[in-house]
């Protein structure tokens, strides 16, 4: 039978959790289309402000990856808009002329930020929260800007202010309503969390309506002045003060909206051939923003797409368990009473503890949590199901566990539990479905049930719930699995060190013979191991196993970054930050001939050209490889830079040659690849210029010779480097830095800094076997050279020859070559 067309606009958490019913119960039904304007596979939005406090990466965020769209067979679109819909010829059209007919069209068009409409919303520097470019800009700005203002304390506003925070910035948060979180706390628990927030360091000004947004000197926004005359200052605003459905395009196609797409209970539009799910949806006069409803209606809309046509969506009964800034929140349905409703209250500010229970009759219809959530599902269970609570009343405010007969001493809340009762309030799973998946499936981890059943896979809130549902129906068989013990990935049972182990003691040069020697449980790996694997290889067997470009990621395969438009980053290296005009020439006339619209010099010293099309790269590296310019890895989990200062060369307070040590340093090290990104610097004094103290190597001079630093940071959380020990000469220097980094390359895991390795292993350890051992120095140091002199030798040569000696320019052309081909 052929299939039928279905086309999605949108590729948010709500459509493609309709797309992942579909595929479960009509996998064979359509060939699937899905255009989404963002640069990015279907992503965890929720989690957002994670990334932005930096606590998990985007990668870490991703909830389908681009093999699962492949595995699948649905023809992804990203970074391209639909703007018509021809219901007449049932075909989209995107903004770069991209056309596909459907037989069934879903709109999952979502939601766009609300920007209040005063003078100045358009100044750079004014930002909403709602996606990941959003949050890489607040990103960004942070690392240069100092005051920040956040117009909005809902949630989002309140996560946005505190992942600024974090980054440094000071922030203020402007609410137009007398308390924070007015929608889902009530003033008693709003002023708790409020003065606990500003404990951190947040400030706030309520009941202030901002009148316009003024700009400096520069042309961006300097400041936000309110209707009470008052100014602050602000080089960053973002707004979080709301959201609108999404209605632009099923608005200019004709089909009815009003505060939303307007659907039935079947999630179907007006047009019988098109459906609509998640915050761009009105159902029954209301718009939904949390994830718990959306999912309700994917469902749904999944069983009608799949022509089963046995399910409806009557609405959703909405929670809040949320963590705002590390703070347990929770609350339910009518949570602010009213006439005719009874309020049970616990008030210790000292605490930290707030609840409110709101009933009516003999029934719970609202709760309000502060600091002590755990029962939050079990509350919102009885308001759900309208129980009668007239024989537990007393002990409502204590929690299920304070019920006597319901649960036993000793007995936790996950046992006794009911079978009907929601854990997982966002995917909609109760303890019956995983209690089920657990047994029938054998499943003994978290990562399990979170596969099988969905449960803690989207906020997280419930994963303490889920351990102990786990934990009860395995008993001594679970064990939490520590950063030591955590398999690499779903693939394998194995933890990296077990891995390296393996590969080093068994003599594995390949993936297949790992995959096969180790068991690994798939076929081919994933995405997470097959990068491990991959350096775990070549770092171990140098000049033995070969390196697998398709387990490298886009950027080391391109020699580029790839940027969130869909254009690429390029970095020639600049040894130790030092260029010549010819080098100057070559950056300017490849800007010029590939026309980059954007360069930018780079905080490790060199220059970056942004915005360069994919089938340009190629050519461009041929043609800085004619000028003598190679990669900077400024992509890789590799040597980056390595940063200097004039030092004694032109500097009056330097003592040591630095620029001359820097360049040194990056030639040994060019071509070293490492389990993360390495940052190297070099200081002529202690006044420290090159900011040695926050690389994972940094060398300052001193009168009598340098002092090593090692293990600092200068990321998200930084971390300053660590005293490892002080020698006389540039060559000790490279001897010390190399034997360090070669422990790091052969122990380290992959994605490990080297101040987490550090940290895991132990200065001390580090420094008895580079610093107190000579001889296994030395040894690291030759397993060092080793490895890299494929990569040292010609390059040397480049820099201490003629640039335009054949033989040098036939070699920069190979490599090139190479490089591009892999």
């Amino acid at each position: 039978m052929e299939k039928k067309r279905l086309v999605m606009v949108g590729n948010g958490m709500a459509g493609c959790r309709t797309l992942e019913e579909l595929l479960r119960i009509a996998p064979e039904m359509y060939d699937i289309t899905v255009f989404g304007a963002e640069p990015h596979p279907n992503y965890n939005r929720i989690l957002l402000s994670p990334v932005l406090a930096g606590e998990m990466t985007i990668q870490d965020i991703i909830l389908n990856d681009w093999d699962w769209y492949r595995d699948n067979g649905i023809t992804l679109h990203t970074g391209r808009k639909i703007v018509k819909i021809d219901r007449i010829a049932r075909k989209v059209i995107a903004d770069d002329g991209t056309e596909a007919e459907y037989d069934r069209l879903l709109l999952a068009t979502g939601s766009n930020p609300f920007i209040l409409p005063v003078p100045g919303k358009d100044l750079p520097g004014v930002i909403a929260y709602r996606d990941i470019a959003d949050t890489d800009a607040m990103i960004e700005a942070a690392a240069t800007r100092k005051h920040a203002v956040v117009i909005g304390a809902g949630l989002l506003g309140l996560e946005a202010a505190n992942g600024l925070a974090l980054r440094g910035m000071q922030v203020t948060v402007v609410h137009l309503a007398p308390w924070i979180m007015e929608r889902q706390l009530d003033k008693p628990s709003a002023d708790m969390l409020q003065a606990s927030l500003e404990k951190k360091g947040l400030a706030f000004l309520l009941e202030k309506q901002t009148e316009s947004l003024i700009a400096g000197s520069d042309g961006r926004v300097s400041a936000v002045r309110f209707k009470s005359g008052e100014t602050i200052p602000a080089d960053l605003v973002v707004m979080a003060a709301g959201i609108r459905p999404n209605t632009t395009l099923a608005e200019s196609a004709g089909i009815h909206c009003n505060r939303g797409i307007v659907v039935n209970d079947t999630l179907q539009t007006y047009d019988p051939k098109i459906y609509a799910v998640g915050e761009c949806v009105n159902h029954r006069g209301i718009a939904y923003g949390l994830v718990a409803p959306l999912f309700e209606q994917a469902k749904v809309c999944a069983n009608h797409l799949a022509q089963y046509g046995i399910g409806t969506y009557k609405g959703s009964v909405t929670s809040t368990k949320l963590k705002v800034t590390g703070i347990d929140v929770f609350s339910a349905g009518n949570f602010m009473g009213g006439p005719g409703c009874d309020d049970i209250v616990l008030h210790d500010p000292a605490g930290g503890v707030y609840k409110r229970l709101v009933l009516e009759g003999e029934r719970l219809v609202g709760a309000c949590l502060y600091g002590d959530t755990a029962d939050g599902s079990w509350y919102f269970q009885l308001i759900k199901d309208g129980q009668d609570i007239h024989a537990v009343r007393d002990h409502l405010m204590f929690g299920q566990n304070h019920l006597g007969d319901v649960g036993h001493k000793g007995q936790t809340q996950a046992a006794s539990m009911p079978d009907t009762a929601e854990v997982c309030g966002c995917n909609g799973v109760c303890k019956g479905t995983i209690v089920k998946a657990i047994k029938e499936k054998g499943l003994f981890s978290l990562d399990d049930v979170r596969k099988h059943t969905k449960a803690s896979s989207s906020c997280g809130s419930c994963t303490g719930l889920v351990e102990q549902i786990l934990a009860s129906c395995v008993g001594g068989a679970y064990t939490p699995a520590d950063s030591s013990s955590k398999p690499m990935c779903g693939c394998t049972d194995m933890n990296h060190g077990d891995v390296r182990a393996a590969i080093r003691d068994r003599h594995l040069i390949d993936i297949p013979t790992v995959q096969r020697e180790l068991k690994w449980k798939t076929p081919n790996g994933c995405a997470s191991c097959r990068p491990a694997l991959n350096y775990y290889l070549i770092s171990t067997w140098p000049h033995e196993a070969k390196d697998d470009a398709q387990s490298r990621f886009i950027n080391e395969r391109a020699h580029a970054n790839i940027q969130k438009d869909g254009t690429y980053s390029v970095v020639p290296r600049m040894w130790g930050g030092l260029t010549t005009p010819d080098e100057l020439r070559a950056i300017a006339d490849a800007a010029e001939k590939y026309k980059v619209p954007t360069v930018k010099v780079t905080g490790g010293q060199r220059i970056d050209l942004l915005g360069v099309k994919k089938d340009d790269l190629p050519a461009m590296w041929a043609d800085f490889a004619k000028a003598g310019m190679v990669s900077g890895h400024a992509y890789g989990k590799s040597l980056r830079t390595v940063k200097t200062c004039v030092g004694a060369e032109h500097c009056r307070f330097g003592t040591q040659l630095s620029m001359g040590l820097g360049v040194k340093l990056e030639k040994m090290l060019f071509g070293m690849y490492s389990p993360h990104k390495v940052k190297l610097a070099v200081s002529g004094c202690p006044r420290n210029c090159a900011e040695a103290g926050i690389k994972d190597v940094g060398v300052i001079g001193v009168e009598s010779g340098y002092e090593i630093y090692v293990a600092g940071n200068g990321g998200i959380k930084t971390e300053v480097a660590q005293f490892f020990c002080k020698v006389g000469s540039d060559d000790e220097v490279m001897e010390y830095s190399g034997a360090f980094l070669q422990l790091y390359r052969e122990e380290g895991w992959y994605l490990e800094r080297t101040v987490h390795y550090i940290e895991r292993v132990g200065l001390d350890y580090v420094k008895g076997k580079v610093v107190d051992d000579a001889e296994n120095r030395k040894a690291l140091y030759e397993r060092l050279l080793f490895a890299l002199q494929d990569y040292k030798d010609p390059w040397l040569e480049r820099a201490e020859a003629d640039a335009k000696s054949e033989l040098g320019r036939e070699f920069r052309t190979l490599a090139i070559k190479q490089a591009m081909k892999a």
